[in-house]
């Protein structure tokens, strides 16, 4: 659901202060933590309403299941997929892309919950395996390599390889980006 920036602003200003340090205009949302989970959060909701107002075509019996997966990857992935190279994903953020891309596919195999069917069997119908992490992992990588090959993104890579200046609080250390690729 995309929003007119009236209702955007009226949003924001709904919610309190502490709650949203900082709005960009490709509607990324940072909280005081600094962490990606609103924003995984905000851009599964937003693929999944995509998913249903293309939910016609997508649940055809008509059309074969390749093509509906090739669909759904064009259509509904990219929605859910901008700016994921930038995310930090922690464990719990993963098993929702996953169950997201579970959810599609039940959604196109018009699969019903009491039905009972495994995400094996689901998997096997589509014809694939799990394929939206492989994409995620695929892109923060291709964007490293970018960073790494470029010059101009000196301050950049200073902050990705952690080697900036200064004291950290007491405490274990909050997952980096750095070492979530290397995941």
């Amino acid at each position: 659901m995309l929003m007119t920036p009236v209702a955007l602003l009226q949003d924001l200003l709904a919610r309190s202060q502490e709650d949203v340090v900082f709005i960009s205009p490709a509607s990324t949302w940072l909280t005081e933590k600094w962490d990606s989970e609103s924003e995984i959060k905000t851009r599964i909701e937003v693929a999944r309403s995509a998913f249903q107002s293309m939910k016609k075509v997508l649940t055809s019996c008509r059309l074969n299941i390749a093509l509906r997966k090739r669909l759904l990857h064009c259509y509904v992935w990219p929605i859910l997929l901008y700016g994921c190279e930038s995310w930090t994903i922690k464990e719990d953020l993963r098993k929702r892309l996953e169950a997201f891309e579970m959810w599609a596919y039940r959604r196109m195999l018009k699969i019903s919950w009491t039905q009972k069917v495994t995400n094996e069997e689901v998997l096997r119908r589509v014809g694939s395996q799990r394929e939206l992490w492989k994409t995620v992992k695929k892109k923060k990588v291709a964007y490293l390599g970018h960073v790494l090959r470029k010059d101009r993104y000196g301050l950049l890579l200073l902050i990705m390889m952690g080697k900036v200046t200064g004291t950290r609080r007491i405490g274990r250390k909050r997952k980096s980006w750095l070492r979530n690729i290397r995941e």
